[in-house]
């Protein structure tokens, strides 16, 4: 087949560059894939990151893309229609995972869905911070699609309440294996500056309100001696608020953070000093960090928010808090660590996932679906 993808490509950075990446390198053993990228993904006031592009120390590896679609232009909407049409594929793939995206995308999903399959890989479909005009942004831009695929359960449902007779399917997100190999824990922790001899528990990650991060914080002050909270992410926004829970908590020494984006070959640091990564989400739907977590076979605490129950609780990789509170993320970490059982477990239970979950089992599902649109 001949497959374009649209969507965000080296030099942009990020969990969706990363993964298309690796989609595209997969899908390009068995077929010709070509990949069209943004010229302008965000307008700069929009983005509350320090930057959106891939910078001189970071390790990203580079996709060969034509950088066509500018969201703010809509002049370039119809130039990179006629871009894709003329290149004549059997399959669009098309990432979507917010709505200031659907004008731009929709209109271009909308056309080539008259030449050729229209496949979009939804991350959200209901954002974790939501507003008025989503959904019907949304619902505009699934009417290009031929076909969807989600990561998870709980964007499906988000789907058929949007699109009631949408065909999709569910294939989980696979893992991210281009961080390296795990290294020496005592290595990790001396790179990273940590104390040694602690329990580690780590919070990677943008830094998003919807995150939860102060509830974390919140939790780490309600636990005894003994542990190490590493905190590693670019904040979105003010990082304020947190720090003036930090400022007040009388373990606050033991708190120890890396507030920029973590460059790949900085990751592996992270999950080799962790004995345990939280995500206590207030909403979500799938994780990226879940992905990164398996890699590594870090055992994970999450609350029952989205799909993490049912990609990370169900599957027995982690624990999930029953409530998105301090008081109870503070009672599934010590439960985890009061018992070695729960650990071994876990990793037990990682690695049968890591089986299932690999690039080349995702790209076959993919082609399965497209077979049967």
């Amino acid at each position: 087949m001949k497959i374009a993808i649209l969507s965000c490509f080296y030099p942009y950075r990020g969990g969706i560059s990363q993964f298309n990446a690796c989609l595209y390198n997969e899908l390009s053993k068995n077929h010709i894939v070509k990949a069209f990228n943004f010229k302008r993904q965000y307008p700069e006031f929009l983005f509350p990151g320090k930057t959106q592009f891939v910078t001189a120390d970071d390790e990203a590896v580079p996709v060969e893309s034509v950088s066509l679609l500018d969201t703010a232009n809509p002049f370039s909407y119809v130039s990179t229609y006629k871009a894709i049409r003329d290149w004549n594929p059997d399959v669009l793939i098309v990432r979507y995972w917010m709505s200031y995206f659907a004008p731009s995308l929709g209109y271009i999903t909308r056309r080539m869905k008259k030449h050729c399959k229209v496949i979009s890989i939804l991350d959200n479909v209901v954002p974790h911070e939501p507003r008025f005009f989503d959904t019907p942004l949304t619902r505009y831009f699934l009417k290009g699609s031929s076909g969807s695929v989600t990561l998870c359960e709980a964007v499906s449902k988000d789907l058929l309440r949007i699109s009631p007779e949408a065909r999709y399917t569910v294939i989980q997100h696979p893992l991210y294996s281009h961080f390296g190999e795990r290294i020496e824990r005592h290595e990790a922790e001396a790179k990273l500056g940590l104390k040694p001899g602690m329990k580690n528990i780590l919070f990677f990650g943008l830094i998003r309100a919807y995150k939860g991060l102060d509830i974390l914080l919140e939790a780490f002050g309600l636990l005894p001696e003994g542990y190490q909270l590493i905190i590693a992410g670019e904040p979105y926004g003010s990082f304020d608020r947190y720090q003036e829970i930090i400022d007040r908590l009388p373990c606050r020494d033991m708190i120890c953070k890396n507030l920029k984006y973590i460059k790949d070959s900085e990751v592996t640091e992270y999950f080799s000093a962790a004995d345990l990564a939280v995500l206590p989400y207030r909403s979500a739907t799938q994780s990226g960090i879940s992905s990164v977590s398996y890699h590594f076979e870090v055992p994970m605490i999450v609350t029952d928010v989205g799909g993490l129950k049912e990609t990370i609780g169900d599957r027995g990789t982690g624990i999930v808090a029953p409530e998105g509170t301090p008081e109870s993320i503070c009672k599934e970490i010590l439960r985890y660590f009061s018992d070695p059982r729960i650990k071994d477990d876990c990793i037990r239970n990682i690695r049968l996932e890591k089986e299932r979950l690999s690039w080349k089992r995702f790209a076959e599902r993919l082609e399965e679906f497209i077979g049967h649109i």
